[in-house]
C-alpha cells in the first residue's frame, strides 16, 4: 500500500480518530468518506455526527488550518454536522474535553497526518460573500446602504421562515422561558411602547424600522403618528404593503432613506437593532442627529447589541477571526460598542440617560427559536437562498444564541431624554407603569 494512496490516508485517519476518542472522550462520532463511523468517546450521543466527505477535506485543513477554511468546508458540504447545532456547540465546549486536549500525543498525530498533507482539496469558492471593505471603518469607502442590503435584501420569504408573524428581527421579551416566539415579540413591542411612554397624538420616529412591525403596533395601540426609515428595499416594500393592508396610511409612513438626512421634530425616537450597523466612529454623529430630531424632553429608546469593555483602545479595535467572518459573510459594516461608552456618548450628545436594561438571556432564547424554526424548514430555506447561504445562516444563528447565553455577547435597551432646562425629566419616579 503506497504511502500516498487513498487506502493509506484512510487508515491513518482512523488511527488519528481512535487516539482522539481514547483521549478526549467526547460525546459525538465521526463518519469517514467510505462510510465507517468512529466514536470519539466511550458514551457518544448517537444524534451528533461529523461527516467528512473526503481525504482532501483533512488535507486542506492541515495545509491551511484557519477558521475561515473550516467554515468554507462546512458551507460547501465537505463537512456535514448531523444534530442540533446549538446542542452540538455545547458538546464541543465541554470543559473536561478541553482539559483532555493537553493529553494528546501530538507527535503521533503529526506522523499520521503526513499522508493527508498531500491529499488534493476540493474547490471552496462561495457565492455569498461581501467582496468590498466589510469592516467599514474607512468613512470614505463605507456604504451603509450596501451593507444593509447585503444582509436584509436576501428574501422576505426567507426571513418569514423563522421570524414571528410581525417579522421582528430583533430580541424578543420572554416573561418566562416557555413563552412562544410570537408572544415574546408582541411583549417586546408593548414594552418598547411603554418605555417610550407613548401618548395619543404624539409623533414617533423609528430609525431602522425593519418590516414595519413597531410603527404599526404603536399607531394601532397607542394612537401615535409614526414614521419609519430603512435602507432595505425589501423591508420598505413589505412595510408599505403592511401599512396599506392595515389601513394605517393616515397615521403611518415609511421611507427608503438614510436617517442622517432626516429633518423635523418628533416627540419620541426609537432605534431597535439598527445601532450595530452604525460603527463606533459614527456613533457621536448618530446621537447628535437623533438629538436634533427630538423635541425638548423627548424620549429616545436605543436598543442594540453590545460587547464587554476592553482594557485598551488597541484591544477594542482588534478584529478577531470569528468576527471577521461575520463581517465578510453575514453582517458587513457592523461594530459593537460597550454599554458604558454608549452611555457616555449619549450624555455628551445632550441626553440624560434614565434607564439601562440588559436583555441578553432574552436574545439567547430568541436566536434559539430562530435557529430551530429555520432548521425545521430547511428545504424551503434552501429553495429561497441556496444551500451555502442556508448553512451559513444556520451556523450564525446557533452561534449567536450560544454567545448570548454564555455572556460573550450582550444587548441593552437604553432610555434617555433630551436634556432641557434644569428641572424634572418628566418621567415617572418608578418603573411600575411598565409592568401594569
Amino acid at each position: 500500500m503506497s504511502f500516498f494512496s487513498e487506502e493509506h490516508r484512510l487508515a491513518a485517519t482512523r488511527r488519528m480518530l481512535h487516539h482522539l476518542g481514547d483521549t478526549l472522550n467526547a460525546r459525538f462520532s465521526v463518519r469517514l468518506w467510505e462510510g465507517s463511523l468512529i466514536p470519539l468517546g466511550r458514551e457518544v450521543d448517537e444524534r451528533f455526527v461529523i461527516a467528512i466527505n473526503g481525504s482532501g477535506v483533512l488535507g486542506g485543513l492541515l495545509r491551511k488550518p484557519t477558521l475561515e477554511n473550516l467554515l468554507l468546508e462546512y458551507v460547501k458540504g465537505h463537512i456535514e454536522i448531523h444534530g442540533d447545532l446549538i446542542d452540538f456547540i455545547a458538546l464541543l465546549r465541554d470543559r473536561q474535553m478541553k482539559k483532555n486536549l493537553k493529553k494528546l500525543n501530538k507527535f503521533f498525530l503529526l506522523r499520521q497526518a503526513l499522508p493527508l498533507l498531500f491529499a488534493p482539496a476540493a474547490h471552496k469558492t462561495v457565492q455569498h460573500e461581501y467582496t468590498d471593505d466589510a469592516i467599514g471603518r474607512d468613512a470614505a469607502r463605507r456604504d451603509n446602504k450596501k451593507f444593509i442590503q447585503f444582509h436584509y435584501d436576501i428574501s422576505n420569504e426567507f426571513y418569514a421562515l423563522f421570524l414571528d408573524e410581525e417579522m421582528q428581527y430583533s430580541c424578543g421579551y420572554f416573561k418566562d422561558a416557555g413563552t412562544s416566539l410570537d408572544q415574546a415579540q408582541q411583549d417586546k413591542l408593548e414594552m418598547i411602547c411603554r418605555k417610550l411612554r407613548l401618548q395619543p397624538g404624539e409623533t414617533l420616529l423609528d430609525i431602522g424600522c425593519g418590516w414595519g412591525g413597531l410603527i404599526c403596533h404603536a399607531a394601532r395601540h397607542y394612537g401615535v403618528t409614526a414614521h419609519g426609515v430603512t435602507l432595505s428595499q425589501r423591508q420598505f416594500d413589505f412595510a408599505t404593503e403592511k401599512i396599506k393592508k392595515l389601513g394605517l396610511e393616515d397615521r403611518v409612513t415609511v421611507e427608503l432613506r438614510d436617517y442622517s438626512t432626516l429633518e423635523g421634530a418628533y416627540d419620541k425616537v426609537v432605534s431597535v437593532g439598527m445601532f450595530e450597523h452604525i460603527g463606533i466612529a459614527n456613533m457621536p454623529a448618530y446621537f447628535k442627529k437623533i438629538h436634533s430630531l427630538l423635541k425638548e424632553r423627548g424620549i429616545l429608546m436605543n436598543h442594540g447589541i453590545s460587547r464587554r469593555a476592553k482594557a485598551s483602545r488597541r484591544k477594542a479595535l482588534k478584529v478577531r477571526p470569528e468576527r471577521r467572518l461575520l463581517l465578510k459573510y453575514i453582517f458587513p459594516g457592523s461594530e459593537l460598542d460597550n454599554i458604558g461608552h454608549t452611555a457616555d456618548l449619549m450624555e455628551i450628545a445632550g441626553f440624560e440617560v434614565r434607564d439601562i436594561e440588559a436583555w441578553r438571556e432574552h436574545y439567547g432564547l430568541t436566536c434559539q427559536h430562530w435557529y430551530r424554526r429555520l432548521e425545521a424548514r430547511r428545504e424551503e430555506a434552501i429553495g429561497f437562498v441556496g444551500v451555502e447561504r442556508f448553512r451559513m445562516w444556520a451556523l450564525y444563528l446557533a452561534g449567536v444564541s450560544t454567545g448570548f447565553r454564555d455572556g460573550s455577547m450582550h444587548i441593552c435597551q437604553v432610555v434617555a431624554t433630551k436634556r432641557g432646562p434644569k428641572g424634572p425629566s418628566g418621567l415617572p419616579l418608578t418603573r411600575d407603569d411598565l409592568y401594569r
